[in-house]
């Protein structure tokens, strides 16, 4: 499994830009690192490329330690958790209770239907929309809804799956902002998962850093598969922003 290890670089959303490491998984499992400026990226930070086959991410820390720590805690303050039906997921027609909590924040008239489960946005909070704006200039990228996880410690956790549904608007990417303890991330590709596995593929797996940022570029949630494991030493909790582009109905 390809693992890449992320330190705590201290910038912020407004540090100078240095150059890309580029990090491409080459057919023999090594890594190239080369010096890449998007020129995408509208407020620039030092950004690392993860590549693989059908895989394209974009990671950075976009957060100061202090920063990250303040905006943590006002989320604790100020975000509310589904309940009841909003708190559960169908897998092959059962249903089940989510293993974290959740919550759904986006422009008036928003929904989001995902895993059996119709969500209706509720208006963004000051917080929500501080961070919301730092990743669009940062990125460059306009988001209308954020899917927030709140994870209690290690044992909560994400199975496997792909952000796909069909309200998301394909050409853009989903951010993914952590806060809290760091976590795993991994990803599977489609063909070298389940009972069958038609191809030798190996996992990518990525630690997501406090205040980090990670862009998931099309067409990643085509062919790759995404899930956070369980990790029972993990004791502090954990709040991630999954900002999205929900296209509206005509």
């Amino acid at each position: 499994m390809e693992t890449f290890h992320h330190q705590h670089k201290g910038s912020s959303i407004n540090t100078e830009r240095s150059p890309q490491k580029k990090i491409k998984l080459e057919k023999d499992g090594r890594m190239k690192e080369e010096e890449d400026i998007p020129a995408e990226f509208a407020n620039p930070v030092p950004w690392q490329k993860i590549e693989a086959e059908g895989l394209d991410c974009d990671y950075a820390q976009l957060f100061s330690k202090d920063e990250a720590d303040h905006l943590f805690h006002k989320l604790e303050e100020e975000l509310v958790y589904s309940t009841g039906e909003e708190a559960t997921v169908q897998v092959f027609g059962k249903v089940y209770n989510i293993p974290r909590k959740q919550a759904t924040y986006g422009d008036a008239g928003l929904t989001y239907t995902y895993s059996g489960i119709r969500r209706m946005a509720s208006p963004w909070t000051p917080t929500l929309e501080y961070i919301r704006d730092a990743v669009t200039t940062t990125t460059g990228q306009m988001f209308n809804f954020v899917l927030v996880n709140r994870y209690k410690d290690g044992l909560d956790h994400m199975g496997e799956h792909r952000d796909d549904e069909k309200e998301l608007d394909p050409l853009c990417p989903i951010a993914s902002v952590s806060l809290g303890a760091a976590r795993d991330f991994v990803f599977r590709h489609r063909d070298a998962r389940g009972k069958t596995i038609r191809r030798q593929i190996e996992p990518v797996k990525l630690e997501l850093a406090h205040g980090s940022l990670l862009l998931m570029n099309p067409p990643t949630n085509t062919f790759w598969y995404h899930s956070l494991p369980v990790r029972k030493k993990i004791s502090l909790p954990r709040i991630n922003l999954t900002f999205r582009r929900i296209q509206r109905k005509k």
